[in-house]
């Protein structure tokens, strides 16, 4: 069996205090982008004149990454399996989870491009660019779109009382897909690494932010 009793909640100030100072260190690293900071500045081109001369020198694996960034890690591949979550908790009779599902996806995909319009970062250019992409940098939506639906998974599982082999599972394939998103964006030379950064701690404070959200209200519910 997957399920197992659900194990004793966490004090709800401990993802809420984790959920904050992800927020903050995004902040922080949007101002700092902002501002054009020199050593951050100097990292992120270092970072990605690197690895764009590996993925020029090495079109072999620069196709698997495109492969991965393009398909595995896409967006709308996440979109996907977070709707498969969501239909599967209706089938349950989970409504206020899977909306809630629903709109802390929605939440962190409106932040994400609410970030892009308001910093406006242009992307790296390239004389011999190994893959494109549309709209402002800052941050990643890859890395932003990963860290929010593998975040949620391992949160409904969590909910649902799923035996810790099972979370850990889950858990491992989603920190492995965030890194590989972010190399991937990295590699291809259509980010930055402050880029990246910055999609994981907006991604993950959107989910500890919603699911301490969702623990308050719940709370006082009767299951």
């Amino acid at each position: 069996m997957l399920l197992a009793p659900a194990p004793a909640p966490a004090r709800p100030d401990v993802p809420l205090r984790a959920g904050l100072l992800c927020a903050a260190l995004a902040a922080l690293l949007l101002v700092l982008v902002a501002a054009q900071w020199g050593p951050l500045m100097s990292l992120d081109r270092a970072i990605a004149e690197a690895l764009h001369r590996r993925a020029v020198a090495d079109p072999g694996l620069t196709h698997v990454n495109r492969v991965l960034s393009d398909w595995v890690w896409d967006p709308w591949t996440m979109r996907a399996l977070l709707a498969v979550a969501a239909a599967v908790l209706l089938w349950r009779g989970e409504r206020l989870l899977a909306v809630w599902v629903a709109v802390t996806s929605a939440a962190g995909t409106a932040v994400q491009q609410g970030l892009k319009a308001a910093v406006g970062r242009e992307r790296p250019h390239w004389p011999d660019p190994v893959a494109s992409a549309s709209y402002a940098a800052f941050p990643s939506g890859h890395a932003l779109s990963v860290t929010v639906v593998f975040g949620l998974l391992v949160w409904l599982l969590t909910l649902g009382g799923a035996r810790p082999p099972v979370r850990r599972a889950v858990l491992a394939v989603g920190a492995l897909s965030a890194l590989g998103v972010g190399f991937t964006r990295l590699y291809l030379g259509v980010h930055w690494f402050s880029d990246v950064v910055a999609g994981w701690l907006t991604g993950a404070a959107v989910v500890l932010l919603s699911t301490t959200a969702h623990r308050l209200l719940t709370a006082h519910r009767p299951r």
